[in-house]
């Protein structure tokens, strides 16, 4: 679902990137009321497994397509929402800079749609409830798909806005995401709810370098076997080729295609090699960003 640089134009880029900063502000300023050392480990592991995962794109039988897990309910579920948005942050932020995976001018667009969707939308509406009432596997599936369908429109409305989908294939265009993203979002629920589960009964210390020793085998073995196939989003593109209209023109476009393309050392390196250096750098910027959650303001009182 990661949208490229010539779906979004600057008048629809620039407002939501606005947006994804402003969220980005405000959870971190709600996660560091109750952020402790203790969560460090499994934040900084949970992130790299999100990362690697989507990694692993698996084809999704009689559509020529593919999809990977979105992660954002995962990380909601067992970190809460405001943690798992600054990690999804840092996960699109990686994948674009670095891998050129999702455009600049549209991270903004990705942020909202795979991120702020699923753990302020998705998560809070339906996984808690049933969490609540002790269901945290239907939880998981449920908000997992709804996330993944909230996604899809919001491509569709970011698309339609900036121009590059015309509108009389606007219905035709949401059709395909939502059919395409429909099996994603099942396979992530379950996958979702089975971590879920497991989390509750095995040690988190344990459970965090479980993830991180499976995150890098996903990343430097795993996703050597990935499908090849066009992922959703690229699908449904293709489906409506004749009624998109590439927004390629103008100078901020220029300018982020060219700064991207400087940027995205990672996707010039071995295939292997590029995504575990990915992990490492999504894990740097995750454990630092812990750090800073955990840093508390002490304030001193003058003595009279």
């Amino acid at each position: 679902m990661h949208i490229g640089n010539g779906i979004i134009c600057p008048v629809t880029g620039i407002p939501m990137l606005a947006i994804a900063g402003a969220t980005a502000f405000y959870a971190y300023k709600q996660a560091k009321k109750d952020f402790s050392k203790e969560k460090i480990l499994p934040t900084v592991a949970l992130t790299g497994l999100v990362f690697a995962l989507q990694m692993i794109n698996f084809a999704i039988p009689q559509t020529g397509s593919s999809g990977h897990i979105i992660g954002a309910i995962l990380l909601a579920s067992l970190l809460g929402a405001n943690v798992a948005f600054l990690a999804m942050c840092s996960i699109l932020i990686v994948q674009s800079v670095f891998f050129a995976d999702g455009g600049l001018l549209a991270l903004g667009c990705n942020i909202f749609n795979m991120g702020f969707l699923a753990c302020y939308v998705a998560y809070p509406l339906l996984f808690k409830p049933l969490e609540n009432k002790n269901k945290p596997v239907l939880g998981a599936i449920l908000a997992s798909i709804v996330a993944l369908q909230l996604g899809s429109i919001a491509v569709v409305a970011e698309g339609a806005f900036s121009g590059s989908i015309t509108m009389s294939a606007i219905l035709n265009f949401t059709g395909l995401m939502q059919a395409i993203h429909l099996p994603i979002g099942v396979a992530e629920g379950v996958a979702t709810g089975l971590i879920v589960a497991i989390s509750k009964v095995v040690d988190t210390k344990k459970m965090s370098y479980t993830l991180s020793a499976i995150s890098l085998v996903l990343a430097g073995v795993i996703s050597q076997f990935a499908s090849a196939k066009p992922d959703g989003l690229e699908w449904s593109l293709l489906n409506i080729s004749d009624s998109v209209v590439m927004q390629t023109q103008g100078l901020l476009y220029n300018m982020s295609e060219s700064i991207q393309h400087n940027l995205s050392v990672l996707s010039n390196m071995p295939y292997a090699f590029g995504n575990v250096v990915g992990l490492l750098v999504v894990a740097v910027l995750m454990y630092t960003t812990c750090l800073m959650l955990d840093r508390k303001t002490v304030t001193v009182k003058n003595e009279k």
